[in-house]
């Protein structure tokens, strides 16, 4: 099985005559992605080939959910354009929509995520690498050849520490990884992707990757203590960075000992996650608890 997305998933891109939206829709393609077309309000009735597969240009998410059957879009838009970009997403009733765009301005994510709550729309980003269940379906930019399908479960602020654990852990394959953003405000959380990895049956152990700024990573731990009863092992990035200055992600910021990495290695490790203080040693506990 698979959280979030699966081989049954048919994904729409949102931008997917844009210089970005088309480079990647020709790589979920080759991951075998069943996409069945793009939306461009501009473009609408024309054809869009990558390498002989030949995709539909509709008007609107609606239309193209009516025509497709599509339950899952992917969104290249600029950061602009964005929230109406996932408000017309949620208004037409997709289950998801994976928000890649980085740039996003913190008030427009907080209103298209207000609008989403009580809809059918899950969320994930914005300024993410996507979600990827390998052999499956891979919804946004994670590389898909650097794994196999499997056992782990990853769910990670960072998009390039993903790929790193998925590498590192790629003999025993992965479930789904899903790169949430690093943003201030983003739709779906660590612990939304816990929780669907705890219900996953074929997801055997959890990696969770965080970093610096906000209480998104306590908050996590809390919940695994609670509700996780598989073993969860954790990294946090930004161990050496300096107070009061944004490391690379937006939500990514420290002041005093609030967000700091070794406070967040503290509450994972008091709710039973083996933390490791560097990419290579969590990649190796998880190993050890694996083959254990």
């Amino acid at each position: 099985m698979a959280i979030f997305i699966d081989e049954g998933s048919r994904v729409v891109v949102q931008g997917m005559t844009g210089s970005e939206g088309s480079k990647h829709t020709a790589r979920m393609l080759r991951a075998g992605t069943t996409i069945v077309g793009g939306v461009n309000a501009r473009k609408a009735g024309q054809r869009v080939d990558f390498d002989g597969t030949s995709l539909p240009v509709f008007g609107t998410v609606a239309e193209a959910m009516a025509e497709t059957g599509a339950t899952v879009s992917v969104l290249f838009v600029p950061p602009a354009f964005c929230k109406a970009a996932v408000i017309e997403a949620v208004d037409a009733g997709i289950g998801l929509a994976v928000v890649i765009t980085e740039g996003v301005p913190v008030h427009d994510t907080a209103a298209f995520w207000a609008h989403s709550v009580g809809s059918a729309t899950r969320i994930i980003g914005p300024n993410c690498p996507g979600v990827i269940s390998p052999g499956k379906c891979n919804a946004g930019i994670i590389p898909a050849d650097i794994t196999k399908p499997g056992r782990v479960g990853v769910v990670s602020k960072s998009g390039t520490l993903t790929y790193q654990l998925m590498h590192e852990l790629r003999d025993f394959g992965c479930s789904t990884a899903v790169g949430i953003g690093g943003d201030p405000i983003v739709g779906t959380t660590h612990i939304d992707a816990l929780q669907a990895f705890q219900d996953d049956p074929e997801t055997e152990l959890v990696v969770l990757i965080g970093e610096i700024g906000g209480d998104a990573e306590e908050r996590a731990a809390a919940y695994v203590q609670r509700h996780v009863t598989k073993p969860v092992v954790g990294y946090v990035a930004g161990f050496t960075a300096p107070e009061g200055k944004t490391m690379g992600h937006a939500g990514a910021i420290v002041s005093g000992s609030s967000g700091t990495a070794e406070a967040k290695k503290k509450a994972l490790e008091a709710a039973g996650i083996a933390v490791g203080r560097t990419p290579g040693e969590t990649a190796l506990l998880a190993r050890e608890l694996l083959t254990g």
